[in-house]
C-alpha cells in the first residue's frame, strides 16, 4: 500500500522549528512519507506564529496555498495563532483542524483519527494557562545533521505589555535535565557538532522545579538552573559547540559569567533583548530592568569573555515613543555598540496592554526610525566582522563552503578547490567582508 504523504510549513521561532522536527519524526515513525510543502500531499500541517499581525496574515496565506495544492487534503493549523485566535482561523473554510499548543504533541493522533473515523471535530484548543508541566515529544529529528535546535523550556511569565506570547504558550515549564541530556547524547551519535538551547524564555529554566528558588531578589538564580544545565551538556563527548538562545539581561551576573567563561564549548555569542534604549519606554513596555542594569550585564560579558558578540532586539514606534525618546535610544545603541541588532516596528496585538495605550505612533514614523537603526546595525556588523581580517578564526561549515564562527559571523571559503567542508570545523583566515559575509581562506 502506498504511504500517505504529509507536508509541514513552519513560521516563527526556533521553538516552532524544533516542534515541527519532532512532529515530522513521529509521522515518519508511523509510516508517513514527508514531502516538501509545495508538493501534492494528503496532509498539510502549518505550524503558525502570532507574534505580530503580519505573522497572522502570513499564516493565513500559507494555509490557503496548501489547500490549492490538494483540495481533498487534511489541512491543519497548529501552534500559537491557533492557540490565541481559533475563531478567526475557523472562518477560513479550507482549514480542517485547528490544534493549539497544549495539544500540539497529539497532532499525529488527531490527524489519524480524522483519517480513520472521519471525525468532524475541528477545534482542539484548551486553556494553556492551566498547563503546569513540560510536555516532552516522543521523537525528535535533526534535518540538517550539523546544528540542532534543542528545546529546553516552554512558556513565559514576563507579560511585556506588547507581547501576546505568554497567552499563546502559557506559564513557564522546564524540561527535565535528564531528558535534555539524553537528547543531546542522541544528537552527538548522529554527528551533530552544535546544539542551540532554545525556548520561549530560557533564562527561566528551572524556575518551576519544586523548591528550586534560592533568593527571590536574585532573578534566575536557582538550585538547578540554566547555567547548571549548560555545564552538564558541556560534558557530553561529540558536541563541540553550545549556542544559547535569547537571554534575559538580568541572568548575566558575576557568578553566571564566571561559570560560563570556564566552558570552552559555549559560543561567545549572547543575544540579550534590549527593546529600547530609553528607561521611560522600557517602563511602558513592562521590561523589568533599566538601561544601567543592562549596561552592567554587557560590561560583565565583555570583561570576561574574549571576542564576545552581543546582539539584541529593538522595537521602534512603541506607543508614546517621542522623538526625544527615540533619540535617547539611538544614542544608547551607539554607546553599547552591538555587533548586530534585529530591528522591529511595533505591531499592535489585540488583548495586550500596549494595544490600548494612547499616542500610537504612525507607520511613516516607524519606517523612518527603523531605517535609522537598521543602518546603524549594518555599520556595526561590518565593523565587528572586519576586525577579524587577517586573523585566524574557527568556522563550523554548514554546507560545502559556508559556515559560522563561534560568535556567529557568517563566513564563506573562497578557496578554489572541490573539497566539501560540510560539518567540518576549520581554522580560516578572513580576507575581506562583503554583503554581510566574511570571505575566508582555509589555513593549511
Amino acid at each position: 500500500m502506498q504511504k500517505l504523504k504529509v507536508a509541514f510549513y513552519t513560521l516563527g521561532c526556533k521553538v516552532n522549528q524544533y516542534e515541527t522536527n519532532a512532529l515530522q519524526a513521529i509521522f515518519e515513525k508511523n509510516d508517513f512519507e514527508v514531502v516538501n510543502f509545495d508538493e501534492y500531499s494528503d496532509v498539510y500541517i502549518v505550524n503558525t506564529c502570532t507574534v505580530t499581525g503580519m505573522s497572522d496574515k502570513k499564516s493565513r496565506q500559507i494555509l490557503r496555498r496548501a489547500k490549492r495544492l490538494n483540495p481533498n487534503s487534511i489541512l491543519c493549523a497548529i501552534g500559537c495563532y491557533a492557540q490565541t485566535d481559533s475563531n478567526e482561523l475557523d472562518s477560513i473554510s479550507d482549514v480542517d483542524l485547528i490544534i493549539g499548543n497544549r495539544e500540539k504533541k497529539d497532532v499525529f493522533k488527531i490527524v489519524s483519527d480524522r483519517i480513520k473515523n472521519n471525525d468532524d471535530k475541528k477545534i482542539y484548543v484548551s486553556d494553556i494557562m492551566k498547563l503546569a508541566c513540560y510536555d516532552d515529544f516522543e521523537e525528535t529529528s535533526c534535518p540538517d545533521h550539523i546544528r540542532a535546535e534543542l528545546k529546553i523550556q516552554d512558556g513565559c511569565d514576563r507579560f511585556c505589555s506588547y507581547c501576546i506570547i505568554p497567552y499563546a504558550r502559557g506559564p513557564v515549564r522546564s524540561r527535565k535535565p535528564e531528558s535534555v541530556i539524553h537528547e543531546v547524547k542522541e544528537l552527538a551519535t548522529k554527528g551533530i557538532k552544535e546544539v542551540v538551547l532554545t525556548g520561549i524564555h530560557i533564562s527561566s529554566y528551572g524556575k518551576d522545579f519544586e523548591n528550586n528558588i534560592i533568593d527571590i531578589k536574585t532573578p534566575y538564580c536557582y538550585k538547578y538552573g540554566l547555567i547548571d544545565l549548560i555545564e552538564d551538556i558541556s560534558k557530553i563527548d561529540g558536541i563541540c559547540r553550545i549556542r544559547l538562545g535569547s537571554l534575559e539581561p538580568r541572568i548575566i551576573t558575576d557568578s553566571f559569567v564566571d561559570r560560563i567563561s570556564k566552558l570552552p564549548k559555549v559560543c561567545n555569542h549572547f543575544h540579550l533583548s534590549l527593546q529600547s534604549g530609553c528607561d521611560d519606554t522600557l517602563k511602558r513596555m513592562n521590561r523589568k530592568y533599566t538601561i544601567n542594569e543592562f549596561e552592567e550585564s554587557i560590561n560583565l560579558l565583555r570583561d570576561k569573555i574574549n571576542d564576545v558578540a552581543i546582539t539584541t532586539d529593538i522595537i521602534v514606534g512603541f506607543p508614546g515613543e517621542t522623538d526625544e525618546e527615540f533619540n535617547e535610544t539611538f544614542e544608547e545603541l551607539k554607546k553599547i555598540n552591538f555587533s548586530k541588532m534585529h530591528v522591529f516596528k511595533y505591531s499592535r496585538r489585540k488583548n495586550t496592554v500596549a494595544d490600548k495605550m494612547p499616542n500610537q505612533v504612525d507607520e511613516l514614523t516607524k519606517d523612518k526610525r527603523s531605517e535609522i537603526l537598521i543602518s546603524l546595525s549594518t555599520e556595526n556588523e561590518k565593523r565587528f566582522a572586519e576586525h577579524y581580517i587577517n586573523k585566524e578564526i574557527e568556522v563550523l561549515f554548514e554546507n560545502k563552503n559556508e559556515g559560522h564562527t563561534k560568535n556567529y559571523i557568517l563566513c564563506k571559503a573562497v578557496d578554489d578547490n572541490e573539497s566539501d567542508l560540510t560539518n567540518v570545523i576549520k581554522t580560516v583566515i578572513p580576507l575581506y567582508y562583503k554583503d554581510e559575509v566574511l570571505y575566508v581562506i582555509i589555513k593549511e
